[in-house]
């Protein structure tokens, strides 16, 4: 039957006068044309005075916008995997990544290199954000390096740890982040990189954003429990300047959080 005869004289009145057709043909007839016939009545069975109503929709608003990389489309799934699949040959690696990675659009990126560092597949990682940092809409976010140097940490890749934080210290962009500072100071102090985690105190500051309580906390107790009696003393005399009184350090986490 030619598609003209459907788009020119077909209806749903026309539909239900095939009574012959059973309810799976109509349903495969409404999968071939859901533009047309969203809302198509049908009979339930031969003989059937009762009616139903088939309702189609688009299935691809069905997916959710992406945000801040934390959800994975299809094509974002194939990629990691195409990634992963390619990189123990760097050439094949390449190819791999200018025709899968590099195609995708911003959010797909950023939502494929989370997913990379949730798998502690920190090489392909660095790759990733590499490439990324090069796109003209990319903005710095501290969070992002706190995940990355976590992960980077995780796996005992110390050298890739500092170099990740040395190229943070160096965006021209980055934006005040206590939550993303701390993300990344508990990080350092949990590995017991010192000088980093005082660097990271200092690059709050040097932005305006000022540490926290909770900041102050973990840099202090980890000080003190370092033997860095001098270091502890000044963080304790900042943090004394900035609230006055020090009893926050006897509190739970979740207590100065709150």
């Amino acid at each position: 039957m030619h598609l003209s005869i459907f788009q020119n004289h077909f209806s749903a009145v026309h539909i239900c006068q095939f009574k012959s057709i059973s309810a799976s043909k109509s349903l495969q007839f409404l999968q071939i044309y859901p533009a047309r016939f969203a809302e198509v009545p049908f009979r339930l069975g031969i003989g059937s005075s009762q009616r139903g109503v088939i309702s189609m929709r688009d299935r691809s608003k069905n997916r959710k916008p992406l945000q801040k990389g934390r959800n994975l489309s299809i094509e974002d799934i194939q990629t990691v995997q195409a990634l992963k699949r390619a990189k123990k040959d760097g050439q094949f690696l390449e190819q791999v990544f200018n025709l899968r990675f590099k195609r995708l659009l911003k959010f797909d990126m950023v939502a494929v290199l989370r997913e990379l560092i949730r798998q502690n597949e920190c090489l392909l990682a660095l790759k990733v954000f590499e490439d990324v940092r090069m796109e003209y809409w990319y903005r710095p976010q501290v969070l992002l390096y706190a995940d990355m140097i976590t992960a980077l940490a995780n796996n005992q890749m110390f050298k890739e740890t500092k170099l990740i934080f040395s190229t943070l210290k160096k965006e021209s962009d980055l934006q005040p982040d206590a939550e993303g500072f701390n993300a990344l100071l508990r990080t350092l102090v949990n590995f017991n990189i010192t000088g980093l985690a005082i660097d990271c105190f200092r690059l709050m500051k040097a932005l305006e954003c000022l540490p926290d309580k909770l900041s102050f906390k973990m840099l202090i107790q980890y000080l003190e429990s370092n033997g860095e009696k001098d270091l502890a003393s000044t963080v304790r005399d900042e943090a004394r300047n900035a609230f006055w009184s020090l009893e926050f350090l006897d509190e739970s986490e979740e207590t100065i959080v709150a």
